[in-house]
């Protein structure tokens, strides 16, 4: 063999070997795609949808279940907004701590109040505790304990609206501080009372608030929000989005039905 012929050898080993490491190269970058674009779609749906409920993060029974003051609906686990009389009921699940959460309310806040004054709807809110589960904390109890402590003073509404427009990043467990809760409080007029501190110190309905995750995770629905009208789910539907003025039509044809 010439050594013409050998290097004519060796330089098409040399090219086929660089190929192949070509190929692999180009391989692990279309798998690094895949899995980034999986994550992003995860990350995606989670965000639009709500936060996965944790099967183990709702905690057990720790006494007896003490309801806020008017609490109705299955075992009183709900808090009830609007008048009573309105044809159209709004069912809402949500966790004071969850983004998603925050993103509906912010959206949807003032076309919920206005269809409530005009008595077309009325609003059946349950709170629970997803993100306590998912990151650890307390927050969620601690918070949704707080907005029944406003409801004994009838200042639900009001407190529930302050805590979204005040809601922490997700990873930070602010509301766990319960002075933190009652220094929100004073953006409420009337509610800064000592019964009002009391409850949120002691933990008044802690375990309502328990109760209330308990029956969320037997309920069926995966996340929150989750948002019913007249018990049909009309949020998180990607191929329908809903819109404000969405829901004012669903909210007047319900009334005509």
């Amino acid at each position: 063999m010439n050594q013409r012929n050998a290097d004519g050898r060796r330089s098409a080993r040399d090219r086929m070997r660089q190929q192949r490491e070509k190929d692999r190269a180009r391989e692990k970058r279309q798998r690094t795609l895949v899995v980034a674009a999986t994550a992003v779609a995860v990350l995606g749906v989670a965000t639009a949808v709500g936060v996965l409920v944790s099967k183990n993060n709702q905690g057990g029974s720790s006494g007896p279940v003490t309801a806020p003051k008017g609490a109705t609906g299955k075992d009183d686990l709900v808090i009830q907004t609007g008048r009573a009389s309105a044809p159209a009921t709004l069912t809402i699940y949500e966790d004071f701590r969850c983004p998603a959460c925050k993103q509906f309310e912010d959206a949807y806040r003032d076309t919920i109040h206005q269809l409530q004054d005009d008595v077309k709807l009325k609003t059946d809110y349950h709170l629970v505790t997803i993100i306590d589960g998912n990151l650890g904390g307390s927050g969620s109890l601690n918070a949704a304990n707080a907005a029944a402590c406003a409801q004994d003073a009838g200042k639900f509404t009001a407190y529930h609206d302050v805590l979204y427009a005040n809601q922490p990043e997700e990873s930070d467990d602010a509301f766990a501080d319960k002075k933190h809760l009652i220094e929100l409080a004073g953006k409420v007029d009337g509610l800064d009372t000592p019964a009002f501190r009391d409850c949120v110190n002691k933990g008044t309905h802690d375990s309502w608030v328990k109760a209330s995750g308990r029956d969320f995770a037997a309920s069926g629905f995966g996340s929150t929000p989750t948002v019913l009208l007249d018990g049909e789910n009309i949020y998180g539907d990607q191929q329908n989005p809903l819109t404000p003025d969405r829901l004012k039509q669903l909210v007047d044809e319900a009334a005509k039905n």
